[in-house]
């Protein structure tokens, strides 16, 4: 079993992705690392402490219980070596070593698109981020995040709403839901086909500086990265420079000027990034084999409603609802129209229906985001 030594490897103290690489090189394999003596370790320039964990057969043990962590975590382990390891993120210049799965591993191989963004959107920022993988996820597009609060959650959410595909790539143990709250949707993303996975053993806590690591796997994964909102210092812009360092497409939602979380997409546009008003803005730009490849497994004649940041003559049914309820002569509060449409529609559908709307000059919004129908 290749994976056991490719593990004990990732688990080695002083030893990251490309001085494992490198070892693995020199001697052909990773079980032939292990079969090595302590000279010939030392030879290669590794530090002592690690050539004596291998030699020890300290490293070795420390991959037995872990293998035995992820079975009780109901995870599987891939290495590099694997067949099932995402083939896109090989291409990337530090790989992870292993990863930790959870859910569907055949999702790993699909396309994919990253779309990420602040922990603190606007409600404009979580609608479209939500609509946009929504209707990527039904044309299917694999929707990759990194499951933190806001615009990521938000995105798989989306998916999970377009019974599409989605991978979220965890900053901690593949058995530590951060943040609790999304304890729920992660078991939806696993039910629907999608997949949790890290690169971090069992039991490792959210520390801050695991999630800049993580990043370079949401990138790597992905044929292009999608920004929604992101202010000027922030783990998404990392993402969307890894994402550019790994010849990915960038992709980016053209916010509000005045608004700091605009900074990110706004600044990218300008430097040449792909504005993004509509799924179709993504799939134009997508390479011909793959969208062959999603064409012939869509199913046409459920052509979902799109998010759009441009007047449409076609009044789309949600907006329609929300229309309904909204009168010329009389102001309507935000939460009274989250109320009554409840049964039908998430906040940040609403959210989205009346950006739409107020853009297209149908409504109005007044002080305390209170909203009169135009006439």
């Amino acid at each position: 079993m290749q994976g056991i030594y490719w593990l004990a490897l990732s688990l080695t103290q002083g030893l990251g992705p490309t001085r494992i690489k490198k070892l693995i090189e020199h001697f052909g394999s990773a079980e032939r690392a292990f079969q090595a003596s302590l000279t010939e370790l030392e030879a290669t320039g590794m530090r002592a402490v690690s050539a004596q964990s291998i030699a020890t057969g300290k490293s070795l043990e420390l991959a037995q219980q872990e293998c035995a962590k992820a079975v009780e975590a109901r995870a599987r382990i891939i290495s590099l070596s694997d067949p099932e390891y995402p083939p896109r993120l090989k291409e990337i210049y530090d790989p992870p070593i292993v990863l930790f799965v959870k859910g569907s591993v055949e999702v790993l191989a699909q396309h994919g698109i990253a779309i990420v963004g602040t922990r603190h959107p606007t409600p404009y920022g979580s609608g479209m981020a939500e609509r946009l993988s929504t209707d990527l996820a039904i044309r299917g597009l694999v929707i990759i995040s990194g499951l933190a609060r806001g615009i990521d959650t938000a995105s798989h959410r989306g998916a999970v709403a377009g019974k599409g595909k989605t991978v979220a790539v965890l900053g901690t143990g593949i058995d530590i839901m951060y943040p609790k709250e999304n304890t729920r949707l992660t078991e939806q993303i696993i039910a629907i086909g999608g997949a949790l996975i890290t690169e971090f053993p069992v039991g490792t806590p959210p520390t801050p500086q695991n999630f800049p690591i993580r990043n370079r796997i949401i990138s790597g994964m992905s044929v292009g990265v999608l920004v929604v909102e992101a202010a000027e210092y922030s783990g998404t812009r990392i993402t969307s420079r890894l994402a550019l360092e790994q010849n990915r497409d960038v992709y980016a939602v053209p916010g509000n000027v005045t608004n700091k979380n605009s900074w990110g997409p706004n600044t990218l546009i300008k430097q040449g990034a792909k504005l993004v008003a509509t799924w179709e803005d993504v799939w134009e730009e997508l390479p011909t084999d793959i969208q062959v490849a999603l064409s012939s497994g869509r199913n046409e004649s459920a052509e979902p409603e799109t998010a759009s940041l441009f007047p449409d003559d076609v009044t789309a049914p949600h907006e329609k609802k929300i229309l309904k309820l909204i009168k010329p002569d009389e102001s309507t509060h935000i939460d009274q129209l989250v109320e009554l449409l409840e049964n039908e529609m998430s906040p940040s559908e609403i959210f989205a229906a009346l950006f739409e709307l107020e853009l297209n000059g149908k409504i109005r919004q007044l002080p305390g985001k209170n909203f009169v129908k135009c006439f």
